[in-house]
């Protein structure tokens, strides 16, 4: 008991340290906001105004989380300084709405660049994988805690210039996060991409990256197996982009290239553990061959062998 509650307080020591550090960040963010004449609790209230027509201010409070007399007097303000209007809700006498006027649009949007160049300036000093680390961390964070992020879009493309690389990090970092698999993974995953770029044959072999927000999220290849039979390899998607159907749209993807490309039948190789990978393979109509196991990746796993017709 006493080991177990010496370990809870370092936790709750370390979570502590975290708010800390966060808040000297947002201090910093908080920088942006020099040169305008708001607060952060106003750019707040500013930025939620700005995302829809008009809103009933009970419903701005309970988004915000601020005090009736408080959110009230910011309002008062803003009225004043003719950057918001209010009138009685259509649908309850009692309730008012509040919508930004152009002239508040106007101030937001020299607000909302201010925040943007703030944000840019914190971020410039990083390299594109540790803002691709980072924004996964703060995705992470907030499924934790029990937020649920808006949904995001995303975009299949083919590789960029240094995004081979990418592909062979990000495996051999989820990997090892997620299943405690050694740098041996990492090296197929390399060999893999060493084996697609060398000869490679675009009217028969394809890569896809998956980009959301303008960062990679995911991969997918397709290889040639012989004449006939086309190979799925490499399929990932980032922690913190699951949930948006990105895995499977992937599959799709490399299904519809194999069949453009002439192939009859396409395999897949994967482990019993992957059970997220082999839902999507399922879905897809693939049917598991012959299973078998081994030890590999520093671990003893059950290797599948996978396939469909196309």
């Amino acid at each position: 008991m006493g080991a177990s509650k010496a370990a809870d307080g370092d936790l709750v020591a370390q979570v502590r340290s975290f708010n800390r550090f966060y808040t000297r960040v947002i201090g910093v963010l908080t920088d942006g906001l020099v040169g305008t004449p708001y607060s952060l609790t106003e750019a707040r209230v500013l930025f939620e105004l700005a995302q829809r027509d008009t809103i009933d201010s009970s419903e701005l409070r309970r988004l915000l989380d601020l005090d009736a007399g408080y959110l009230s007097r910011i309002l008062a303000g803003f009225v004043a300084g003719g950057l918001v209007g209010r009138e009685q809700s259509a649908a309850d006498a009692r309730h008012h709405v509040a919508r930004l006027t152009e002239t508040g649009r106007a101030a937001f949007a020299v607000l909302d660049e201010h925040q943007i160049e703030a944000v840019e300036q914190l971020l410039a000093p990083l390299s594109t994988q540790q803002r691709t680390d980072l924004v996964s961390a703060m995705g992470t964070i907030r499924r934790e805690l029990g937020d649920t992020p808006r949904p995001q879009g995303y975009v299949l493309r083919p590789p960029e210039p240094g995004e081979l690389g990418w592909v062979v990090s990000r495996h051999g970092a989820v990997y090892a996060a997620e299943y405690g698999w050694d740098a041996s993974f990492e090296a197929l995953v390399a060999r893999v991409i060493a084996d697609y770029l060398d000869g490679h044959d675009p009217k028969r072999e394809a890569a896809w990256i998956a980009e959301v927000d303008g960062e990679p999220a995911g991969s997918v290849f397709c290889v040639a197996g012989d004449a006939s039979t086309a190979k799925l390899r490499l399929l990932l998607v980032e922690p913190s982009a699951r949930g948006m159907g990105i895995g499977a749209r992937l599959v799709e993807e490399c299904l519809r290239f194999a069949r453009r490309a002439g192939y009859s039948r396409i395999t897949l190789w994967t482990v019993d553990a992957l059970t997220g990978a082999r839902r999507i393979y399922e879905h897809a109509r693939f049917h598991l061959d012959e299973q078998a196991p081994h030890h590999s990746f520093g671990h003893d796993i059950v290797g599948q062998i996978w396939s469909r017709e196309l």
